[in-house]
């Protein structure tokens, strides 16, 4: 069985990648991606603690599985991630259109 902390470390790697891809990047959708990594890495902090803390849980609570809480989160940053890049690219779309351009210091004011 794989230790927790191999996990933590995993995600604490993948954190800090995206870290860094939305720190030094400058092109939007390498920053949108960065933000991604992030996530997934609360993703993977988010279904290990599940598995270490309530692996074999299967009281109720409200309607849902307690068993299954690390696992719905997951679903639910799964989600939130997907909407977050719908939006970003729509906005980097819109932005390419009137500024040619999709580098992030370039869109310094909201104006045309």
């Amino acid at each position: 069985m794989v230790p927790l902390t191999a996990y933590l470390i995993v995600a604490a790697l993948l954190f800090c990648i995206g870290m860094y891809a939305v720190l030094a990047r400058r092109n939007a959708i390498a920053i949108l991606m960065g933000v991604e990594l992030m996530l997934n890495a609360v993703n993977i902090n988010l279904v290990a603690f599940w598995r270490f803390l309530t692996p074999s849980t299967t009281a109720t609570g409200s309607g849902l599985q307690v068993g299954m809480a690390g696992q719905t989160f997951a679903i639910f940053v799964f989600v939130v991630a997907a909407a977050e890049a719908a939006v970003g690219l729509a906005l980097i779309l819109s932005v390419f259109r009137n500024r040619r351009t999709v580098i992030a210091e370039n869109v310094d004011s909201l104006k045309l």
